[in-house]
């Protein structure tokens, strides 16, 4: 079965928090994302090429901890936003009775 790299970043990421569900800390999920992406890279995507494979792999590592970092952060800014503009709002409404 053949598909596009481009697929990699989101497999990788599915493999991380599939094995973080079943107990890798996360404090090692960035490393245990790249350490995959390196393994996909030298198996699959470059398997004649250790250099590019390592290279491709890492980079691939690197993309998926950092999607999933960049976009974890995003979802919890806005949680915190529209959790102050709720007190904001409580507050203003208790000012009025």
């Amino acid at each position: 079965m053949e598909f596009n790299e481009t697929i990699i970043v989101p497999i990788i990421i599915s493999i991380v928090e599939l094995v973080k569900g079943i107990g890798l800390p996360k404090k090692f999920s960035a490393l245990f994302g790249v350490v995959t992406g390196i393994l996909i890279g030298v198996f699959y995507v470059a398997p004649g090429d250790l250099k590019q494979g390592l290279f491709k792999g890492a980079v691939y590592g690197l993309m998926a901890a950092g999607l999933y970092s960049g976009t974890k952060n995003t979802v919890e800014e806005i949680k915190l936003q529209h959790k102050r503009a709720a007190e904001v709002k409580r507050g203003s409404m208790h000012k009025r009775t």
